[in-house]
């Protein structure tokens, strides 16, 4: 089977694996469905697919952590950035440090550094996998904010200490000093790496918009190839092209908010995103799933070179890593709650109450996935002397094995732990969007109100607009809540039409505008802001 049957395949999987994931009659993880179909299509073709580390590595995860520095909302990820920075970071080196030396001890035929490494490569949650856990556990929505403000930051800081790792395997060398310099400069150049570039691109595109026009699908190509520029400029001068990607996807969020992009492309590009996403994810699944057989043979081999000779060891040792994984990131986050308490008492700030439940659900909620295997793949298949890479199979089925555990404990675990706890909204936010509603509709009414001046001085039929304009603003009166007297219906002719369509584009107009500037300023998150957008997007598509 060559290689296009077997890509082909696995984007059929992936696209059963929606349907088949609603004829189970019990809930299951749809990851661990697509793995279940990768197995299948080892079992059915037995010719694998023989991966490229560096090729698997910059196919899959720069517009993944792109589309996650986009997505994810900026205001609550500056409210708790202490929390989010003490688990992005902090969790992920008391992970790597802690799981690193009980790996070491209990599976002795593995190298301290590739112990290292496959703590650090598993130490990093899943934006997407986190993301619908969240949901269908009915997390708090803070608490949803801080997993998904985590999982995007240490994507990074997991991956870069997983490159520290490695290097020391394959070279036999580690110096803290030279390490940490590194990392200092892998950082702060990738995250500017990410911004330039992002800043370039899109200045240009600008640029080119407000003199040629925009052809949507060339803007939204460029949009999807940003990524991987952002990627490839930061790793060819030697810095973090993780990094570099997750900065691009939050300053292209920000760039969203100048409001110069066509409804239509944002309408269209939302599609395309939302599809890369589920396929590379899917895929990453499915591909996970038909390397498992060989990964298996591989394994065996090198856990016969230890103490225990039994395969079944292997299940012993994945359940083992991933118990103490949860029991790491209970300490953790534990502890960081407890030290977050004890300021607050030492301010005379209202302490915030510890349940040990959601304590317990945070722990269960650290997910694996897409990014822990992208990356475990990426294990070099040789060292520079030419020996194969110590305990390779075995490294890449522990984290795989450990991606399936996590899901499963979260999947089946957090439903009944959380079972009967009620989160109510955040007044907060609810008052911030119906008070962007509230400016957006009066923001619209005033545009009107020009807009039809402006065409009254240049029409031979000027009586048409103020009929046209009291029917749009009456829609919005009606919004606001205030007594409405336009004329809804009544003497309608194709001029009217018309003059109702242009001043309700320039209402439109004003909306977005207004929702974007008190995104801009912090008075609204980026969720809601979004949502906002895409509903005067939607309603503005009608016109056209």
């Amino acid at each position: 089977m060559n290689s296009f049957e077997i890509v082909l395949a696995m984007l059929l999987a992936v696209v059963a694996s929606g349907y088949l994931l609603r004829l189970l009659p019990l809930p299951l993880p749809l990851p661990l469905l697509q793995i279940a179909l990768g197995v299948l299509i080892a079992v059915f073709f037995r010719n694998g697919v023989m991966l490229e580390p560096d090729i698997f590595f910059i196919l899959f995860l720069p517009p993944l952590l792109f589309l996650d520095g986009w997505r994810i909302p900026k205001n609550d990820l500056l409210r708790d950035k202490g929390i989010i920075l003490a688990m992005a970071l902090g969790l992920v080196v008391f992970t790597v440090l802690g799981a690193g030396y009980m790996i070491h001890w209990m599976i002795p035929s593995l190298p301290l550094p590739v112990a290292f490494a496959l703590a650090a490569v598993v130490s990093p949650t899943d934006p997407v996998a986190v993301s619908s856990i969240a949901a269908r556990s009915l997390f708090p929505k803070r608490l949803t904010h801080i997993l998904q403000g985590e999982s995007i930051l240490n994507d990074a800081s997991g991956l870069v200490c997983f490159r520290f790792a490695v290097a020391a395997a394959t070279t036999g060398t580690f110096s803290f000093t030279s390490a940490t310099l590194a990392f200092l400069w892998l950082a702060a150049g990738g995250i500017a790496i990410g911004v330039i570039v992002t800043l370039l691109i899109t200045g240009a595109q600008q640029w080119l918009t407000r003199r040629l026009d925009e052809p949507v699908g060339s803007s939204i190509l460029v949009n999807m190839l940003l990524p991987f520029g952002a990627y490839m400029a930061a790793e060819h001068l030697h810095t973090s092209g993780i990094l570099a990607a997750v900065s691009a996807g939050i300053v292209m969020s920000h760039v969203e908010l100048s409001g110069q992009t066509l409804a239509s492309t944002r309408i269209k590009r939302s599609a395309v995103w939302d599809t890369v996403q589920f396929s590379l994810n899917g895929v990453m699944f499915v591909l996970l799933g038909e390397q498992l057989p060989h990964i298996l043979r591989g394994a065996g081999e090198s856990i016969g070179q230890g103490t225990h000779m039994s395969r079944w060891w292997l299940a012993g040792y994945a359940l083992a890593i991933s118990t103490g994984l949860i029991m790491l990131r209970f300490i953790w986050v534990w502890g960081t709650l407890r030290l977050m308490m004890f300021k607050q008492s030492k301010s005379h700030a209202r302490v915030t109450r510890l349940q040990l439940r959601l304590v317990l659900a945070t722990s269960l909620a650290g997910a694996r996935g897409a990014i822990t295997l992208a990356g475990v793949m990426t294990l070099p298949l040789t060292l520079p002397s030419g020996d194969v890479f110590p305990a390779r199979d075995l490294t890449i089925l522990l984290a795989s094995a450990i991606i399936l555990l996590s899901l499963l404990a979260a999947s089946i675990g957090l439903p009944r732990l959380l079972g009967g706890m009620y989160f109510p909204d955040e007044p907060a936010a609810l008052q911030a969007e119906d008070r962007a509603r509230r400016e957006a509709a009066e923001a619209a009414i005033a545009a009107i109100g020009q807009a039809q001046l402006e065409l009254m001085s240049r029409s031979p039929d000027p009586e048409i607009y103020p009929q046209a304009a009291a029917y749009v603003i009456g829609l919005y009166q009606y919004r606001l809540g205030a007594d409405s007297d336009s004329d809804f219906g009544e003497g309608r002719s194709h001029e009217r039409d018309h003059a109702e369509k242009v001043l309700r584009l320039a209402a439109l107009q004003a909306e977005r505008t207004t929702i974007f500037q008190l995104a801009l300023h912090g008075q609204l998150s980026d969720d809601f802001s979004r949502k906002l957008v895409r509903e005067i997007d939607l309603i503005e598509a009608r016109y056209h």
